[in-house]
């Protein structure tokens, strides 16, 4: 029996672990890939306080584990098959080979971004392919970049890129676009901005970094691309809140778990950090936010001081 089971060794799940650890709790954490979640796929991370020398994901992360371990926190790389309330509130946690009980879960399985599937994508990710401006934007001073989507995201990370890159183009897939009126025109107005619609993008090219965006009018039929250092991929992200949902936790109509301030479901003794739950940001500085706060919430729960 542990105090506390963490599902997901990202950000999130690994600060969970060294607050709950340090607050003496018996915690284990359970990642079924690598720890440390999309960050590392990042080989920068410049935005994270106090390490300006822009460690890569995968050192920040190792250091985030070893923190954790400091402190007893226990990992087991492992695929969790399901998630059970049982007697009591008491939490059984199943993988194929294992069963652990905990009396209190925090989800922190993240979130995927959604991939356009092209030739050329998955080779130049982290090479001129990005899915968070937020994160990578910085790079691209003084460059051209190409934004790919119709969205809110999409229009926020072109105004946002708009602000140091040299020029930032816009391609979707149709003329209607799913994004706020108000953040549409605040392109169109922005000198820096150029939009393309009716756009599908085929293949990003180039030799050892993004040079070349191929595109084709679905109108037209007609086929180019863009010169462009950059592609900031902006179609959405997918939870990974299966498991939650399968144990009847709460989420919204995209599938992000619902949580209070104190990152409470509304099942009592589980708790949801990071990517994975409904956020207005998702970087590894507030899944790092959100691990601690869940943690500490999850702490008095169990010292009956929630």
């Amino acid at each position: 029996m542990y105090d506390i089971i963490i599902i997901g060794g990202g950000a999130a799940g690994m600060s969970a672990a060294i607050y709950a650890s340090r607050g003496g709790m018996k915690t284990l954490v359970i990642e079924k890939i690598a720890y440390g979640g999309q960050a590392l796929k990042t080989p920068e991370i410049d935005n994270y306080p106090g390490f300006y020398g822009a460690p890569s994901g995968e050192e920040l992360s190792a250091a985030m584990k070893k923190h954790a371990e400091k402190f007893g926190a226990e990992f087991t790389s492992e695929n969790v098959k399901s998630v059970e309330v049982g007697a009591g509130g008491v939490k059984i946690v199943k993988t194929r080979k294992n069963e652990y009980t905990a009396r209190v879960i925090i989800f922190a399985c993240g979130a995927k971004p959604k991939t356009l599937g092209v030739d050329g994508e998955e080779r130049f990710t982290g090479a001129g392919v990005s899915y968070c401006a937020f994160c990578d934007g910085a790079f691209f001073k003084g460059k051209d970049v190409v934004v790919i989507g119709g969205g809110n995201t999409a229009f926020e990370d072109a105004l946002y890129l708009a602000n140091f890159c040299n020029n930032v183009f816009i391609l979707n897939r149709s003329k209607r676009f799913r994004a706020q009126n108000i953040l549409v025109e605040k392109a169109k107005a922005n000198p820096k901005i150029t939009i393309y619609t009716d756009m599908v993008t085929e293949k990003i090219d180039g030799e050892t970094t993004v040079e070349r965006v191929y595109s084709k009018n679905t109108a037209t039929g007609e086929r180019g691309f863009i010169k462009a250092d950059g592609v900031f991929v902006a179609i959405g992200v997918e939870p990974e809140s299966a498991l939650a949902k399968a144990c009847g936790v709460e989420t919204c109509g995209l599938g992000f778990i619902k949580t209070n301030m104190y990152l409470r479901t509304n099942i009592e003794g589980i708790y949801a950090a990071g990517d994975v739950r409904v956020t207005p940001l998702r970087q590894v500085v507030t899944a790092a936010s959100d691990g601690a706060v869940a943690a500490a919430s999850a702490i008095n729960y169990l010292n009956g001081t929630e």
